[in-house]
Parts: structure tokens; sequence; C-alpha cells
């Protein structure tokens, strides 16, 4: 059964407005029958230097645990890559474990000016 885990730092930082937009959107994500990762967004921002923050519920659907180590990621608005980058995250995802993540890509791996609507994220390597 997926459970949904809150990395510590998370844990600690995170507004109880935000912790249950998290928790609403775990308990609508449905298991994919032949998907062992997937994204589900929850927001887009652009911070004060400028970087495009992409929060997720990254889902890990395997039995087996999940390690990001140089992973290129693409963030796409209305099918068009908006901005892509390499990410290593600190910590695995445990097996059926859905866990909050936020990627931030720097400005100069914009391929286009986000519109912070209609994203997605996806793994090319």
């Amino acid at each position: 059964m997926q459970k949904l885990y809150f990395e510590s730092a998370w844990d600690k930082t995170i507004s109880e407005k935000d912790r249950e937009r998290i928790r609403e959107a775990f308990h609508k994500t449905s298991i994919p029958h032949n998907s062992q990762l997937e994204f589900t967004r929850l927001w887009e921002a652009i911070n004060h230097k400028g970087a495009l923050l992409v929060t997720v519920l990254i889902h890990n659907f395997d039995s087996e645990e999940l390690t990001f180590h140089n992973k290129l990621l693409q963030y796409r608005e209305n099918e068009e890559i908006t901005a892509a980058h390499p990410f290593t995250l600190p910590v695995p995802i445990k097996p059926e474990t859905s866990m909050p993540w936020t990627f931030i890509f720097p400005a100069v791996h914009f391929y286009r000016e986000p519109l912070l609507k209609n994203g997605r994220l996806e793994i090319i390597r």
C-alpha cells in the first residue's frame, strides 16, 4: 500500500495549509498499471534568483528503493520544453512511497520563460 512520506526538512518547515494540499493530492493519486515512477504536479513558482521551482509528489510505485543520482529532468508547459536540469536527491525514496519535493531549475537552464501553468515534469535519463 502506497504511503505518504515527508522528508525531515519538509516535515519541520511545511505550513499546515501546504501539508493538507499535499495530502489531498496524494489521496487522489491512482496507481498506474505499468509505471514504477510518476510525478504529480503540485505547484510552480519563480524565486528571488529567477529560478523555476517545481513542486511535485514523487511516487515510487515499485517494490524497490528509488534513488535519484544525476537524473536529467525536463519541465514542459503545453508540451514545449521550458527547462531541463540534472538532479540528485539527498535521500532515497522508499518502496511504495510518495514524497513531496521541489526541483529548482536555474534560469540559465530555461529554454523559454516559464508560464507557470499546464506544466509537467518528466525524466529524460
